[in-house]
């Protein structure tokens, strides 16, 4: 595996602004004012069926910037949808039981040998609220355009792109999605501070997964000042080469460098005062 560009320093965060590192594929760390959320966690070697000792699926190509045991506290577990690289299981039974978890519809099932302190399921259009010491964080479920199934036969499962809201600020989740117009529909609520999105398995996976051009295009419809993207540089899940899906959101900002909140797993965004 190559190693990740950079190791972040969680300890050192504060809890005064909106931090967000990426750790790897999906995952991305964020301290969104004192309250700790972490997105579809995948940090093992490996993502796909578990068989004892051993899992079968694709192999991590590069390490995460963080094993589970370097976590903080996490308050929230915000899972977009059941597929193995956004759903680990081996990664979730080793989360802390303090977190609360909000996933997509019928696939909290999924979690029934694990206990968190709660276990929220959100149609699009729901939303709930997260209660901590720090403050309350708000979350809101939309439609994205992608597919649920875990394994063949389980197409009822739900999946959701996620709005977080805290403080005045609001960062878009986008989960997996190709191009849709539902970004867009955001943009009718309010600006946000950041879009968190998935830029990579679009060849030949067109139909569910957007071109880095395609995120840029929904973020920008959606009001987003900053762009962070992943889904990609970690498992192999599609055709195009390693560095294409970064180099292309790349171009796709030339104009506006300083919208790209982070380019590698590692690195970490805090939102500009």
């Amino acid at each position: 595996m190559l190693p990740a560009f950079a190791r972040p320093h969680p300890s050192t965060w504060s809890d005064a602004t909106l931090t967000a590192s990426w750790l790897g594929h999906s995952t991305v760390l964020i301290n969104f004012f004192g309250v700790w959320v972490l997105t579809d966690p995948a940090l093992f070697p490996r993502i796909g069926i578990r068989l004892p000792g051993w899992t079968i699926g694709p192999k991590r190509l590069t390490e995460p910037a963080l094993r589970v045991r370097d976590l903080p506290a996490i308050d929230l577990v915000l899972l977009s949808h059941a597929h193995f690289d956004h759903f680990d299981m081996r990664t979730l039974h080793r989360l802390s039981r303090r977190a609360d978890v909000v996933t997509a519809p019928r696939t909290a099932d999924l979690l029934r040998w694990k206990r968190f302190r709660s276990k929220m399921e959100l149609r699009w259009g729901e939303t709930t609220e997260i209660e901590r010491a720090a403050g309350t964080l708000r979350v809101r479920a939309f439609p994205v355009r992608h597919w649920g199934a875990r394994l063949r036969r389980d197409h009822h499962r739900g999946y959701n792109g996620y709005v977080l809201e805290r403080n005045g600020r609001a960062i878009i989740f986008g989960g997996d999605s190709a191009y849709t117009g539902s970004f867009a529909e955001l943009r009718q609520r309010r600006a946000y501070d950041l879009a968190i999105m998935a830029i990579g398995a679009y060849d030949p996976w067109i139909g569910s997964h957007a071109t880095p051009e395609q995120a840029v295009e929904m973020a920008d419809a959606a009001g987003a000042d900053h762009i962070m993207g992943v889904h990609h540089q970690t498992f192999r899940l599609s055709a195009e080469p390693f560095r294409e899906p970064i180099e292309r959101f790349e171009a796709a900002l030339y104009r506006q460098p300083e919208r790209i909140a982070l380019r590698e797993i590692g690195e970490t965004f805090v939102l500009p005062q």
